[in-house]
């Protein structure tokens, strides 16, 4: 059986002519070719394909948006990032969005047909000379899902509590109401939990909880 695959790629040319050479394999089946500046995911809804080829260098981080939006669906597309570069950074954000592989467009098509090929088994692929950097970042990404667990694990459960409310929104007011407690034991309780945290602020406190939280649903999904 062929595998299905979508091109998307902000340069028409490049777009079209990368689609004729790979509907020439047996086992390539192109079922769409794109080229707009920033892809909705509607452009695809309703159609599937095993393979997403995706133009890293969309203006706006608008491939990495898309490549997070694709690999969170049921029966999700393997994504190989396309880009004229290979910076590290670049690549660890798109690993973060669930990309399986990176390739340059200076790549000969054997390489990307390869790459290709190996996704659909369940392979990765990421180029050599920027390995050690990427995984460097990545590891960074872990350590700092750790101190924050370990900085949270330190509130109690009144504090975390306390946390939670205002990081669905609410004031210190809306708090204290919430929970049925004085303005001065919320500011308490805040106070504590902000020394706990190494923060100055209740901002800062709830930007901590919230990337936390963020980074603990990726990593179940």
């Amino acid at each position: 059986m062929g595998i299905s695959v979508f091109v998307i790629d902000a340069e028409r040319t490049f777009a079209d002519a990368l689609s004729v050479r790979l509907e020439a394999e047996e086992d390539i089946d192109i079922v769409m070719s794109l080229h707009p500046e920033a892809p909705a995911p509607s452009l695809i809804l309703g159609r599937h394909a095993d393979v997403v080829l995706l133009d890293a260098d969309l203006p706006d981080k608008a491939a990495v948006n898309l490549c997070e939006e694709l690999t969170g669906r049921s029966e999700a597309p393997r994504v190989v990032m396309m880009s004229s570069g290979s910076e590290a950074d670049r690549i660890a954000d798109a690993v973060r969005a669930g990309t399986a592989a990176w390739v340059r467009k200076d790549e000969s098509l054997s390489h990307l047909l390869n790459v290709m090929r190996g996704v659909v088994k369940g392979e990765t692929w990421l180029p050599h000379a920027e390995m050690g950097a990427v995984l460097r970042l990545l590891l960074e990404d872990r350590e700092q899902q750790r101190e924050s667990d370990r900085l949270l694990a330190a509130l109690t459960p009144r504090e975390r509590e306390i946390l939670s409310c205002l990081a669905d929104g609410d004031g210190r007011h809306d708090v204290a109401e919430r929970l049925h407690l004085s303005a001065n034991t919320v500011r308490t309780h805040l106070q504590n939990l902000m020394a706990k945290l190494g923060v100055h602020s209740t901002l800062e406190a709830v930007a901590l909880t919230r990337a936390q939280l963020s980074v603990s649903s990726t990593s179940e999904s």
